[in-house]
């Protein structure tokens, strides 16, 4: 961009603001965003419009609107096309992936037959019109080498591993099946969350979380202190194999919800959570003891096989107890997962039906790799301390 027209630009932008105050931000936005894309192009291309260069390395090929939202509103770019090149703003990067994971994955649907007439709704508004197997293949190669270059990154030393699973519908051998997505995070000696793993296989059976597990500690996962999970067979199976003596807290909002199944009359589960709580939220191991003690004493009687439930499993969910004060309401749950969960959720629920397990991991990657990066670059979750 010249002088001149950073002048003009500015002006404009500064007349608006003026004349609309905090109303014009959106449009202000617009125009900012709109010339320095122009202006990245410019550098990309080495040459600027219209210009005549020797060290040209493509051409302009016009724009393509994109509608965004910010917190001054929704507003429409311009987004500077190429030929000969490859090139997209910087500025737009953020979500560049999860936005192509996802396009593919309707795409795909859309080319193997599985298409509603919402799908190809969707379709044409995000890819712009029809789409060939060729293009689909070409590009779903493309991104698939970049995300899994983040899948096979080395790991290290990483103190509290938290580990989950969700489902979703994927086609397989002619049928639609719920396959599992298996997630592993970590929270590293500076105390920052990283997302160490991510995984689809058609169960949360033993072997594929064991397959799972093994491949992390392959990369070179060590160090882990304790581990933090919903109970689950397979899981536990495949835990006590590969992280063989690491403590287990066993996540306290799902045992909590595993208990309501023993309790005998709905009008008990109130007061029945209530003094799980004080267990759960004992100062030390000896305490949770002792209300424990009070708890099964109270309803041995009226509810003795949560009696019998609560002094097989909730021990299980004690291990937070033996962490410095200012750890355990972080890690006494996997509720720390439910922003990562609700971004996948909020891409999946779009694509309804994933045409096979590479389509659906290819977008849960695509999603945890950009909050990865919100969390390597964002603060301390977890201030680790060496003392109580």
């Amino acid at each position: 961009m010249t002088r001149e027209n950073e002048s003009t630009v500015m002006n404009e932008v500064m007349e608006l603001i003026c004349e609309q105050g905090l109303d014009g931000m959106a449009e202000a936005y617009r125009i900012l965003l709109n010339e320095a894309m122009k202006a990245e192009r410019s550098a990309v291309l080495g040459a600027g419009p219209y210009q005549r260069a020797e060290g040209r390395k493509g051409y302009a090929n016009g724009f393509k609107p994109k509608t965004l939202q910010s917190r001054s509103g929704g507003f429409t770019v311009s987004v500077p096309q190429t030929r000969g090149i490859a090139f997209y703003p910087s500025a737009l990067e953020k979500g560049v992936r999860s936005e192509r994971a996802l396009k593919l994955a309707i795409a795909e649907m859309y080319v193997q037959g599985v298409s509603t007439r919402k799908i190809d709704q969707i379709l044409h508004e995000l890819c712009g019109g029809e789409v060939s197997s060729t293009e689909v293949s070409r590009c779903a190669a493309l991104l698939d080498e970049e995300l899994q270059q983040w899948r096979g990154r080395p790991l290290a030393a990483c103190p509290y591993l938290i580990l989950d699973a969700r489902y979703e519908h994927v086609r397989h051998g002619g049928n639609v099946v719920c396959c599992a997505l298996l997630i592993a995070i970590g929270i590293g000696p500076d105390g920052k969350r990283s997302v160490l793993g991510v995984s689809v296989s058609l169960s949360e059976a033993e072997v594929h979380w064991r397959e799972f597990l093994a491949s992390l500690q392959d990369r070179g996962l060590h160090g882990v202190k304790l581990i933090v999970s919903d109970d689950h067979a397979g899981l536990k199976a495949a835990r006590e194999a590969r992280f063989a003596g690491v403590p287990w807290q066993r996540c306290q909002f799902h045992l909590l919800q595993n208990a309501m199944a023993y309790v005998p009359k709905q009008e008990m589960k109130k007061e029945v959570a209530a003094d799980l709580r004080t267990i759960l939220h004992a100062n030390d191991r000896r305490e949770a003891q002792d209300r424990l003690v009070q708890v099964v004493a109270k309803y041995q009687k009226t509810a003795p096989k949560l009696v019998q439930w609560l002094q097989d499993n909730i021990g299980d969910s004690l291990a937070a107890l033996d962490l410095p004060a200012a750890q355990r309401r972080m890690l006494r749950t996997t509720n720390m997962l439910e922003r990562l969960n609700k971004e996948i959720k909020r891409r999946t629920r779009v694509a309804t039906l994933f045409p096979n397990e590479a389509s659906l991991l290819r977008l849960a990657s695509a999603v945890l790799i950009e909050i990865d990066q919100e969390w390597q670059t964002g603060k301390v979750y977890l201030s680790i301390e060496e003392s109580r």
